[in-house]
């Protein structure tokens, strides 16, 4: 594992130091200052983590919706009693100084240039899932993490939650057995229609920076679906190729990531993946059933995907599960149930779900955001570190890849390149100008 995992980072041109993260540490009483980039929905959810927690201090936000911006904005206002800066152009934020560290809630296609950028302005990150949008990034975020010596934890956040380590404890324990096995999948009952077939050129919506939401990925005309981020749906641009993964590295993530948490971190070896777009009928482009397999060093996996299908596996609609030859585990966020796997197994069933917090307690920021704010303060590796992102996104990457390049995939972890010249297109993004990665 240490073998692959010095490889990875060689293949990104990073240097190993025995600090990994060294720096300013901030005494215990100083806040981190911190810039929120990207104000949608899942920005908004981290701008309220950040507003509970005592240890950080926003003082800077941008989006390029203002409407989104100008609520932000007020909902800050409303916590501090002031305003924080507020602009339209990230490389704002990343260029003033005072700031410590910065969230990155933009679409997907924003991440590994962001995170990139960021590192390279010393703020330490936040960034959401998934990693990137094409496999040739994920290497770059780790490299510049490394080089400039920054905390970087990745929006993973079922890594800090209780059902997940305690399904961590039971792997942990040996209590499964013997493990070659390990099963995700989502399933539900899609509207057949989508969100419909919006036109090509329809007006921008106003205070929207259509050119700056774009960014590196190719110009096209404004399409609602393509954008969908106006607060009134779950955001749209997640089922299209130019600026994500569709549900594999959406949801996909949020299932494998726990499976590499659980096996020890990691590099997938091959992904084999069917799938299209069989049950909605819309304009998007992403899988809304799929089947995956990849295959680790030490086990199996598979990941499946129906979306017009809500039959339930193992009674739940979407989890994580490891098996082993005495016993299994099922994860969700909402509960952890261990179970016997044969008869003969000596495993008692066992069911976890996490204590309710007390009446009239006071909210706090999540376990994930304290954790990320702890180690900025501290300098430790973060539990999502970004590394870990960047492998749990990979698998995802390459399923999609294989799905569409309709072949095997084998990942070399030496240079974190695919083995199939009729894939590799696929796994590289070319920005466009004037982004640069």
């Amino acid at each position: 594992m240490e073998t692959d995992r010095r490889r990875f980072l060689a293949s990104a041109g990073a240097a190993f130091t025995t600090a990994m993260f060294t720096g300013n540490v901030k005494g215990a009483n100083d806040r981190i200052a911190l810039g929120h980039i990207g104000l949608g929905m899942q920005g908004t959810s981290n701008l309220g983590n950040a507003l509970l927690a005592p240890q950080a201090q926003v003082v800077a936000l941008c989006d390029c919706y203002q409407p989104a911006l100008e609520k932000a904005a007020a909902t800050v206002r409303a916590k501090y009693g002031s305003d924080a800066k507020s602009v339209t152009d990230f490389r704002e934020v990343l260029a003033d100084k005072s700031i410590d560290a910065v969230c990155i809630s933009t679409p997907d296609h924003w991440h590994a240039y962001m995170t990139v950028e960021a590192c390279k302005a010393g703020k330490d990150v936040y960034v959401e899932k998934p990693a990137c949008t094409r496999l040739d990034e994920g290497p770059k975020m780790v490299a510049a993490s490394r080089q400039y010596q920054r905390v970087v934890q990745g929006g993973d956040m079922q890594r800090t939650m209780p059902t997940f380590l305690k399904a961590k404890e039971f792997v942990d324990s040996g209590v499964l057995g013997e493990i070659t096995w390990c099963k995700t999948w989502a399933t539900g009952l899609a509207d057949k229609a989508g969100k419909g077939n919006p036109p090509d050129g329809a007006p921008i919506p106003a205070g929207l920076d259509w050119d700056m939401w774009l960014g590196p990925a190719p110009k096209v005309p404004f399409n609602q679906n393509r954008w969908g981020v106006d607060g009134k749906q779950y955001p749209t641009f997640r089922y299209f190729w130019d600026y994500a993964g569709g549900e594999m590295t959406d949801w996909g993530v949020h299932y494998i990531d726990p499976i590499h948490q659980f096996m020890g971190e990691p590099i997938v070896q091959s992904v084999t993946a069917q799938g299209g777009r069989f049950w909605v009928k819309d304009n998007m482009q992403t899988a809304d059933t799929m089947s995956a397999e990849f295959q680790y060093p030490k086990f199996m996996m598979n990941y499946e995907l129906r979306q017009s299908c809500p039959v339930p596996l193992l009674g739940q609609s979407g989890a994580s599960a490891v098996l082993g030859t005495d016993a299994y585990v099922v994860v969700t966020r909402g509960g952890c149930w261990l179970a016997p796997s044969r008869p003969a197994s000596k495993v008692e069933a066992v069911e976890y779900h996490p204590p309710r917090t007390p009446p009239g307690t006071p909210p706090e920021a999540s376990d994930h955001w304290k954790n990320f704010l702890e180690c900025v303060k501290t300098r430790a590796t973060p539990a999502a570190e970004i590394e870990r992102l960047v492998r749990s996104s990979a698998s995802c990457l390459l399923a999609n890849v294989s799905m569409r390049a309709r072949t095997r995939v084998d990942l070399d972890a030496q240079t974190f390149a695919v083995r199939q010249p009729e894939a590799a297109p696929l796994t590289r993004i070319d920005y466009r100008a004037p982004w640069k990665l």
